[in-house]
Parts: C-alpha cells; structure tokens; sequence
C-alpha cells in the first residue's frame, strides 16, 4: 500500500511514528522558537533537520483535554472530555494515601471506548502502539486505560495527580502497579515548620530515590528497541517541565552556575525549591536531552529515516508553583503572566511549538505558516496511511505542509474550555475571537486582528461587526452539548447545569 500526496507522490508507508508531546512548555522556551536563556540544542536540531511550525494550535490550555482532542481529533466543541476532571464523586481524590491504598480514587474521568482512538487506528493498520508518560484520559479500571484505547503497552502514570511529584510511590506498566523505592511525600507538602530555606536540607524530602522521568524515558527507549523491525508508534507524553520544580542535580547545578544566586521557593502551590529558576531551566535541558536520545536511538537501529517524528506542548507555560515565566519570556511574543497562558485561550495558552522531522520528507529548515491544531495530527496519520478519516473528526491532515506541496486550509480553529470563567475561542485566519467570564452568562465577543496584534491588546469588535457576528455564529454550530455535566456552560444554552 502506498499514499498518494498532492500531485501524485508516492510516500512509502508505514513510517514508524513518534509524537513527543511536552507538559506545559511555552511557545518561547526552545532555542528554535526565540528563547535566550534555556538550552535546548536538540530539540534546536531537530527544527534545523525537519520543519518548524509557528501557527500550531493545543486543542485546550490544560492536559486532560489537549490530550482528548489529540487522542480523538475532536475539537473542544465535540470531545467527550472539555476540562480537567478530578471525578470527585468518588470519594477523597486529593488524598494521596487515600490513592495509594485505592487505586480506584487515581486518574480522571474516562473517554469512552466507543470513540476512535489514533492508537487504534494505528493498531489496526499493523503498528505496534505503546504510550509512554502521563495518561489523564481514564481511571484504572475504566474503559479509558490506554491498553483499552489501542496502546499494546502503558508505562507511566495513570492520574494526573500522581504526576504532581516526580518522585511517586508507584507507575503503572498496562494494567499494573509498580511500586517504586520512594516513601511516600504527599504532593504539595512544604518545609517542616523552622527549616531554613537557605539550607540545601530542608529540601530532602523532595529529592528521592526512583526519578519517575528516568524510568520511562528507559521504557521509551526499550519499547523502540523491542520493535524496531516493525512499524511502530510511540506517543511520549513526558511530564516535563510540568510542576513540581523538580529535575536532575546535574541540570540544576548548570544553572545554578550560569543564573547566579536567586531567591528560594517557599511558599505557594506544589513542591518548595531553593532555585527555581536554575530548577525550572534544568527540567526543560533535561526534557531536550531526553529528545536527544530518542534521536540517537533512532540511528543506532537504523530506522531514523523512516520514523517521523512530532514534538510539540500540550499547552502554554504556567504562572504558578515557583514558575517565573516572566524572566524566561516564557510564551514569546505572546504574553504568559495569569490570565494569558496555561488555563486562558488567548495565544499564550493555546499557541505552542510543534517540530516534525522526517528524513528525506521533510525539508530542512523549513518553517510553515499552516495554521494547525491537534485535532489535525489524527487525520494526517490516516492521510499517511492512505486510509480514510474517521466521520467525526475535526481535523485536516497537514501531511501535504510536511511535504511542501499544496495545503488546504481550515475555516476556522475552534475551543471551548469550561473552567476559569468559561471561555471560547475562534481563529479565523488572521482573526481571533475570545468569549470569556460565559459562568457569569456574559456573551460579549472580543475580537484581535493577530497579524497586527499578536499580543491580544486591542479589542477591535466595534470596528468589525460583521466579522463578530460571523465569530457569534461559528462559536454557537461549532459545538454541541457535553455528556458531562462537569462541562457544561448555561449560557451557551447546556441544560442541567451543576454548579
């Protein structure tokens, strides 16, 4: 079987596939993209082999539902899951003994295994799938585990919660739990009352034994190992830099040594730190040493020119947690402060970095201006694959953009996230439509031309009616109503509304 692409090229099939996807890594944070102070060589060469995007677009601003909009190419407007969703119905879900002692209280609530998955689709086109990193789409036991999903192999963590610390109690591998040599440090805990935060030993506690990204960056390398002689897909969800600031003393040291002196974290969400900006840096050198790997592993076994591979963010950078994204200009050009990155749709929590890399493929330092989103990668794997999309995705392959042919291009990019006052949003070519405080029934629309206001400062919906009516009208038939009350917003007409 071959695939057929624009004008007729024929593309050999069957490409071994790896998707890197990063936890909350800004727009501006890699050496390609701008940034001054982070070092990023790999992932730097990576864009200088293949093809940089700078119009790619997450499918929400926080993980559980980036990660649905991935996994089902359904945009926010249609997913099964539009938020994050602790399931609190269950019982004490923050309790992490509680957790610990029941699996059952772990992971969010679950997509449903009537969706079509990416993993499934590549399954049944041959690929070996596995999954390596943070899952955030179904509870142990539930229909939403990956090995339920089309993954053959799980390794990481099921709960978004657990990732909260890097040094867990335990990972799952498929359906089991493998403990590991870490006693159990609640995520969140702070310095035991009197400790001096000068004192490198008063953070002990959160410096453990088993460092969870080492253990499945291993996984990762092994799962490519065990099928090189076959077609695989690996979707590397690595945590990092996602809090708590936590990263390897090696990393932090460099920094520490280039960033000079600096005030300690003590105070606030997540894990305390002595240097965390150093610690912050450290983790994003880490995560692109560990791109770094998976390249060299790739052409040690003689397959990298026939793997592609896509690394990219689930959403902006956050604002919280010891995290200064100011000093690292962390969404650049774009702003990243509260309100404006991670949990927000204005450019800064939904603008990231996407790199494909395809050797032979793809050409060299290329950049595209192909507005995308992540609701777009399943329907170019199927466009790969030369077999059709399923009915309900969203999404438009961009196969043709990484092969420099003709690209056709979206009416518009659509979301929608219930949570942080409700919001919506619509690109439309260069125009940007954003609802917000939709808890509070507000439905004024506030409209940016981002070819001149990248920024998002200068509201020019009186200037363009017609264009906002045009913006009302897509963000009322882009979306139907969730199956979970979780997510529904009154003032986009969702009935049984819990407050």
């Amino acid at each position: 079987m071959q695939a057929c692409v624009g004008d007729g090229e024929k593309i050999e099939t069957k490409p071994n596939i790896i998707y890197i996807l990063a936890d909350d890594l800004g727009y501006g944070e890699l050496g390609a993209y701008g940034q001054q102070i982070i070092e990023t060589p790999n992932i730097d060469i990576l864009a200088s082999e293949g093809m940089k995007f700078t119009q790619h677009y997450t499918g929400a601003p926080v993980c559980a539902p980036a990660r649905c909009v991935l996994m089902t190419g359904q945009h926010t407007g249609h997913a099964h899951v539009r938020g994050n969703d602790e399931w609190r119905a269950r019982g004490d879900v923050w309790n992490y003994q509680a957790m610990f002692d029941d699996p059952g209280l772990e992971g969010q609530r679950p997509i449903p295994d009537s969706i079509v998955t990416i993993a499934e689709i590549l399954k049944s086109a041959g690929y070996k799938t596995g999954v390596v990193g943070k899952w955030g789409l179904g509870a142990p036991g539930t229909e939403g585990v990956p090995n339920q999903q089309g993954f053959d192999f799980f390794y990481g963590y099921n709960c978004q919660r657990q990732a909260h610390t890097y040094y867990p109690m335990h990972l799952w591998k498929n359906n089991e739990r493998v403990l590991l040599n870490n006693k159990m440090v609640a995520p969140h805990s702070q310095l035991a009352e009197g400790a001096d935060p000068d004192d490198p030993e008063s953070y002990a506690d959160f410096s453990l034994t088993d460092f969870a990204p080492d253990l499945m960056h291993e996984e990762a390398l092994k799962f490519m190992e065990q099928n090189s002689d076959q077609s695989f897909f690996l979707y590397y969800a690595s945590p990092v830099p996602h809090l708590p600031l936590q990263a390897p003393k090696r990393w932090v040291d460099h920094y520490t040594k280039k960033l000079g002196e600096e005030k300690p974290f003590t105070k606030g969400s997540y894990f305390p730190n002595q240097t965390p900006r150093a610690t912050y840096a450290a983790m994003i050198s880490y995560l692109d040493e560990q791109v770094g790997d998976v390249v060299k592993k790739l052409k040690e076994l003689g397959i990298y020119e026939n793997t592609l591979i896509i690394f990219t963010s689930d959403n902006g950078p956050t604002y919280t947690g010891g995290v200064d994204a100011a000093f690292f200009d962390s969404a650049k050009p774009f702003k990243s402060e509260y309100g404006w990155g991670k949990g927000f749709v204005h450019e800064g929590g939904i603008r990231v970095p996407m790199i494909a890399s395809w050797a032979n493929k793809i050409k060299p330092g290329s950049e595209s201006h192909h507005i995308s989103a992540f609701y777009d990668v399943l329907p170019t794997i199927c466009d790969i694959l030369d077999i059709p999309d399923p009915k309900n995705t969203d999404g438009i392959s961009f196969l043709p953009a990484l092969l420099g042919k003709p690209q056709r291009q979206h009416e518009y990019l659509y979301w929608e996230f219930p949570a942080n006052t409700g919001q919506q949003a619509v690109r439309m070519a260069n125009w940007k439509a954003i609802r917000k405080n939709l808890f509070e029934g507000e439905m004024d629309i506030a409209l940016y031309d981002l070819e001149k206001d990248p920024r998002e400062q200068d509201n020019v919906a009186a200037q363009h009616p017609e264009v906002v009516r045009e913006m009302a009208a897509i963000m009322k038939k882009a979306r139907t109503a969730p199956g979970t009350e979780t997510f529904k917003m009154a003032a986009l007409g969702d009935t049984e509304v819990e407050q």
